[in-house]
């Protein structure tokens, strides 16, 4: 992983020895686009990995003993936005407008959206590339584009367009979400060390829990480890306020971080079905266990 906000919970348990309290040696493996966690934990190099459900999903169906054992962060970070002049009030304004993902698997929200309101991307609308920069957007060759709500959204922000300015599709108001950063592990590894993943679930969710009520603290401990000048301590305390969102969303009981939501689980594999990201219906009941979550929180 990356040293920025959106892992804080795992630097925070680590810096407070929390993960030493449980008797655990941690050490957080870096990540980059040539790295693939679900590889990397299934051949061993790693026993424990983060990445989105969507991405865990087809390495399970693809043979590799892999099983999700926390759910992180309980809502999508994803929201479509576009400036009120594009005149998309709601997503049956995106009809004949350039709309922007980074596609490589960030795109499954997208298309249930579209399908949805009974859009289809290669007719209806122009979907297109995005890239990781928001100049596209600024510079209004795209009418509406992707952006996580603790990073993009407010890259924008910060390059002078106001809040007013601007319209936004959330996945989640709009039921198409799909569950993002978990915890997964090597199902062979897991037989024989249950206890060993509860007590790092248990050290991550007090990292966690910790990072959220204490944002500042959590930063600076991230802007301890990234690299120099990779990022601002401002971009990093509003992503870490964003974070906080996803993880404690409104009403929902800190103390059930970690916990996978069977329901939102379903709708994720479903989604991920539909649009061929997984070729047969995943087995939820196997590709996810509450068991780790209720170890570490039982004690």
């Amino acid at each position: 992983m990356v040293s920025q906000a959106q892992f804080a919970g795992y630097y925070v348990a680590l810096e407070k020895g929390y993960y030493e309290e449980e008797g655990l040696d941690v050490t957080i493996a870096p990540g980059g686009p040539d790295i693939v966690p679900e590889q990397q934990v299934a051949n061993g190099a790693a026993h424990i990995g983060v990445d989105w459900v969507a991405s865990l999903l087809p390495h399970i169906e693809q043979g590799l003993p892999l099983v999700q054992i926390a759910q992180i962060y309980q809502e999508s970070g994803l929201l479509l936005i576009s400036k009120k002049d594009a005149g998309i009030e709601s997503p049956e304004d995106l009809e004949d407008k350039n709309v922007g993902n980074w596609m490589g698997g960030n795109e499954f929200e997208l298309l249930a959206l579209f399908d949805k309101y009974g859009f289809d991307p290669n007719s209806d609308l122009s979907f297109v590339k995005q890239a990781f920069t928001m100049d596209q957007f600024l510079s209004g060759e795209l009418d509406a584009a992707s952006a996580m709500t603790y990073n993009e959204y407010h890259v924008v922000l910060e390059s002078g367009v106001s809040e007013s300015d601007l319209n936004v599709i959330d996945m989640n108001d709009e039921g198409v979400a799909m569950l993002e950063d978990n915890l997964f592990a090597n199902k062979e590894w897991l037989e024989e060390n249950k206890e060993t993943a509860a007590k790092f679930l248990r050290a991550s969710i007090k990292g966690w829990q910790e990072a959220i009520k204490d944002p500042e603290g959590a930063v600076d401990i991230i802007m301890a480890e990234s690299e120099e000048g990779s990022s601002t301590r401002e971009h990093q305390l509003t992503m870490m306020k964003e974070v906080a969102k996803l993880v404690v969303p409104e009403g929902f009981d800190p103390e059930k971080i970690g916990q996978t939501d069977a329901e939102m689980f379903q709708q994720t594999a479903d989604i991920a079905h539909q649009f061929g990201v997984i070729e047969k219906p995943a087995n939820v009941e196997e590709a996810f266990t509450n068991e780790i979550f209720e170890m570490a929180t039982s004690q």
